[in-house]
């Protein structure tokens, strides 16, 4: 292995391992948030539509930032591990949390959606006014 491609090597592996490590506090701590927010609705007897919805928009928003910055620790994962093998793998991985991705953002633009009709229902005045 060449000089150059040692160097990168031992430059990228640890700067995956902290992209990696920013992912999963970004999903951890979203999920322990949603979740005490999830009891606290239920517990507290305020579980409407509209306050469900909320919850789910911000956990999704947390979980697609959480993906992307796994996808981007995967591409710089790639730029090092050139076997076919390791390549297979994180190109599976790599789907995965694309196609994750596209429906969690799907969901969550049907859910915005849903919310600006059913506003838009509640104030009539709101129909005519441009979106910004």
């Amino acid at each position: 292995m060449s000089t150059l491609k040692t160097w990168l090597v031992a430059c990228t592996e640890p700067v995956v391992v902290v992209i990696d490590a920013m992912a999963l506090v970004l999903i951890v701590l979203a999920t322990v948030i949603a979740f005490v927010r999830g009891v606290r609705l239920l517990l507290g007897g305020h579980a409407d539509n509209v306050a469900r919805r909320e919850l789910w928009l911000e956990y999704g928003r947390w979980l697609v930032a959480g993906l992307t910055v796994q996808l981007a620790a995967d591409i710089l994962e790639s730029s090092i591990y050139t076997s076919w093998d390791s390549i297979g793998q994180l190109g599976a991985v790599a789907v995965i949390r694309t196609f994750l991705n596209v429906f969690l953002e799907r969901d969550i633009q049907e859910v915005r959606e849903r919310q600006r009709r059913a506003a838009a229902r509640q104030n009539p005045a709101t129909r005519n006014r441009p979106e910004r």
